[in-house]
């Protein structure tokens, strides 16, 4: 009998658990979870404080309860304190401070990723009590939304316009509370280009959120009357100052690695555990996988890059080898899609100024164009604002970025084109792909195509 222990509760945690279970029902299997909430989905935490998920439960994939009736043992509240490779144990401290050592035959790390804390004065000494959070967990999302209860905010303040603050001033504007969001970048959701993010930015000013970019938040202070004073620099050096009931950071975060680092796990990109394809860390015995841990991208080789998506397929890995399985994980290529109001934004592969700084050879060149998403002649046409990079010397499709209406089926038409990347196609080659077509959807030539077509008009097919 092989006993596998799993660290997390999260995506990867729970993947690998359930893949052990799957292969092998007579293996042991024990998933470690720091807190209370194994198999919660965090990407779903603005839907709950937004009201559209009505109860915070609504959010568990499964409950405790599901897990445990696959056969693996669920550790909640108790957390992994130290591994020992040589010996093969892990020892883990409960909610009540004793502590246990495991054995294990194979150890599988989804410990994910924590959340950056900026450099701001007042942060750390405010904290949610006095209404500044962060937002990583579902104690971060009980502590917003006491807050929320207690405080009954009319303005807020989000430091950070990527995916998570983006959806987070959804969900406050929902709630009916003015939103000022602050991003110290030049445009809102940085991970599109500019003339995207811009997009993005007029939908959030369309539906009342107040949005300053190229702007540094110094410090947050409290007032007598209990409000927060939010004090930052503008683009132009300019003071800003907003007085606010609500303060909200989400400025990224950063791998939590301390437990495999403890244990002698080499350390890769941005501080990530590093692995290889097959999930193992230099530790014998150790996996790890999710958003601790090294992403191997299909285009740019070994980077860091902490996503659900990712985090679930590296954990299914980790767990099939932790059996003796050689599986290797086939690689990211960044796909993401955010919803915005009535706006969906999503990219896949690279941008221009990604496939540069890669070194690979290529000269990445960008079109940009916005093909419709349906036939015209059908009520309600938009055009999708799309744009395509690819390499000029070898016509290779390289990445693609779209924006538009949530009718536009945004989400799938980006998976078209992460498709064609992850199996190596050229610009071109997308116009052959047989693809469905029916007026109040599409055309006959699907918007995903026409973008590549008028990519290829300018820059040829070599």
């Amino acid at each position: 009998m092989t006993r596998v222990i799993a660290v997390g509760g999260s995506d990867a945690g729970i993947s690998a658990a359930l893949r052990a279970r799957e292969l092998d029902p007579g293996s042991e299997v024990t998933v470690v979870v720091a807190d209370a909430f194994p198999n919660f989905s965090i990407c779903g935490i603005p839907y709950y404080i937004s009201g559209e998920v009505t109860h915070w439960s609504n959010l568990a994939h499964r409950t405790a309860a599901n897990l445990t009736a696959t056969g693996m043992d669920v550790r909640i509240n108790s957390r992994a304190a130290h591994i020992d490779p040589a010996a093969k144990l892990l020892t883990v401290r409960g909610s009540d401070g004793r502590s246990e050592e495991l054995p294990y035959d194979a150890l599988v790390v989804g410990t994910g990723a924590v959340s950056v804390v900026p450099p701001i004065d007042g942060l750390v000494e405010l904290g949610p009590e006095r209404g500044v959070h962060l937002l990583h967990s579902m104690g971060d999302t009980f502590e917003l939304e006491r807050s929320i209860e207690d405080r009954q905010p009319s303005k807020a303040v989000i430091i950070g316009a990527g995916y998570i603050g983006l959806e987070m001033a959804e969900a406050l504007t929902t709630r009916g509370i003015a939103v000022t969001q602050i991003e110290a970048l030049p445009e809102v959701l940085p991970t599109v280009d500019g003339e995207l993010g811009a997009l993005v930015r007029a939908d959030l000013v369309a539906h009342g959120v107040d949005v300053l970019t190229g702007t540094t938040v110094k410090a947050v202070s409290r007032e007598a009357d209990d409000r927060l004073r939010v004090e930052a620099s503008g683009a132009d050096g300019a003071p800003v100052t907003r007085l606010v009931d609500l303060v909200l950071v989400v400025v990224g975060v950063r791998p939590d690695t301390a437990l495999a680092a403890e244990a002698g796990a080499e350390l890769g990109f941005r501080g990530a555990i590093a692995v290889d394809e097959r999930m193992r860390t230099s530790l014998p015995g150790v996996y790890a996988a999710g958003d601790c841990v090294v992403t191997h991208h299909r285009l740019l080789g070994t980077t860091w890059l902490p996503l659900g998506t990712t985090a679930h397929k590296q954990g299914r890995v980790a767990g099939e080898n932790a059996l003796g399985g050689q599986r290797r994980f086939a690689g990211s290529l960044g796909t993401q899609v955010v919803k915005v109001f009535d706006l969906v934004a999503a990219r896949t592969g690279l941008r221009e100024h990604e496939a540069l700084a890669a070194d690979r050879g290529w000269t990445p060149v960008t079109t940009a164009s916005a093909p419709d998403d349906h036939k015209a002649y059908y009520p309600g046409t938009t055009p999708i604002s799309a744009r395509i990079t690819g390499d000029s010397g070898s016509g290779l499709l390289l990445g693609a970025q779209i924006v538009g209406r949530r009718t536009a089926e945004i989400s799938k038409r980006v998976d078209t084109y992460a498709t064609a990347l992850f199996h190596g196609m050229s610009v071109d080659g997308i116009s052959d792909l047989d693809l469905s077509y029916t007026p109040p959807l599409g055309s006959p030539w699907d918007a995903v195509q026409m973008a590549a077509q008028a990519w290829v008009r300018e820059h040829g097919s070599p």
